[in-house]
């Protein structure tokens, strides 16, 4: 049986303890997929208005993470990133009131650090592998503030429930993940296409930390600009299916977001390599350019499979896939899928 996790199944613990094991799966084997997140920009990096942050992503059909949970009588973990999850294993025990133990088999997972969101899409995996074992309801927003996840940005929490693309309101005074506000469909049609450069990775822990504190506040009119191409651009555009206006208001928000962040990160992108691939995309013909959070990722739309595989062919003839890798993929309107065997 596979479930597609959505909002309106979302229901919390009390207290941390187990309840309703009525639906447990407790001699069947849990199979999780889900799929990296592309990050289009932050809205509000000063706070004034008393938010900060607030971001905007989509899902996309690949890299993916994969693995499958079972009963078991020791908690083992492994696969890639096996560390992590069972860090997350851990947790989630501990935060359930979990007595059982689990053995947790990756058998795939997306690149980590190269901003696609990998290590939420893999704690709320392991969180809704979990619970679909013990009967428990769905958390996924919960769960990510458990699992210290969330702490930006919501939109990889709202789109590992419902996919598509989704806003969130940024972090206020409350210390939980920020509200989500908005959720559209993606045309089926389009296309994105990602350039990876598998030799670096973009900040997170510590380092992020200590890059945001570096860069100081965001000018209040770059910001009040980010919002409004956001709201009366990007959103409406999309709302209608136009990608050449949805495009100009990605490369426009990209533009100011890379600039804020060019000091720590060397530039508008944090790989040169990608960023001369992202310029040859643009003179190709593809919009929508940028790079996913910290990167090294970088992103451009193409409106259908054959104007993606065009453009793809493009830096191919030109050597650049030689130290780059690049994937066309489709958006995904749906969340991540559980599946029971």
């Amino acid at each position: 049986m596979e479930h597609i996790l959505q909002c309106k199944a979302i229901a919390k613990t009390q207290g941390g303890s187990v309840i309703n094991r009525d639906n447990a799966a407790f001699d069947a084997t849990v199979t999780v997929c889900c799929t990296a997140r592309l990050h289009l920009g932050f809205f509000d990096l000063e706070g004034g208005a008393g938010r900060r942050f607030g971001s905007f992503g989509l899902s996309l059909d690949q890299p993916a993470t994969r693995l499958t949970a079972r009963h078991a009588e020791e908690n083992r973990v492994s696969g890639p990133e096996k560390d992590r999850a069972a860090h997350y294993l851990a947790a989630m025990r501990g935060h359930l009131g979990l007595p059982g133990h689990y053995a947790i088999e990756i058998g795939q997972a997306m690149p980590s650090h190269a901003g696609l969101g990998s290590g939420t899409q893999l704690a709320l995996a392991v969180a809704a592998a979990l619970r679909r074992l013990e009967g428990l309801p769905y958390d996924p927003r919960g769960d990510a503030q458990c699992l210290e996840r969330g702490a930006r940005s919501g939109i990889g929490i709202g789109l590992f429930t419902r996919g598509g693309l989704v806003v969130d309101g940024g972090r206020g005074k409350r210390a939980e993940p920020p509200p989500l506000l908005a959720r559209l469909e993606v045309p089926e049609a389009w296309r994105v296409l990602l350039v990876l450069d598998p030799g670096r990775a973009g900040f997170s822990g510590p380092q992020e930390r200590s890059a945001f504190d570096a860069l100081g506040p965001m000018d209040p009119a770059v910001s009040g600009a980010i919002c409004r191409l956001v709201l009366m651009q990007a959103l409406p555009a999309l709302a209608e299916q136009d990608l050449a206006g949805f495009g100009s208001a990605i490369t426009a928000i990209q533009n100011h977001a890379g600039d804020y962040f060019a000091p720590s990160q060397g530039g508008r992108f944090t790989s040169p390599l990608v960023g001369d691939a992202m310029r040859v995309l643009a003179e190709a013909g593809a919009t929508g350019i940028g790079q996913s959070s910290w990167g090294p990722t970088g992103f451009a739309f193409a409106a259908n499979e054959p104007e993606a595989n065009r453009l793809a062919l493009n830096l191919q003839q030109r050597g650049m896939t030689k130290r780059l890798d690049l994937l066309v993929c489709r958006v995904l309107n749906q969340g991540a899928t559980v599946t029971v065997a």
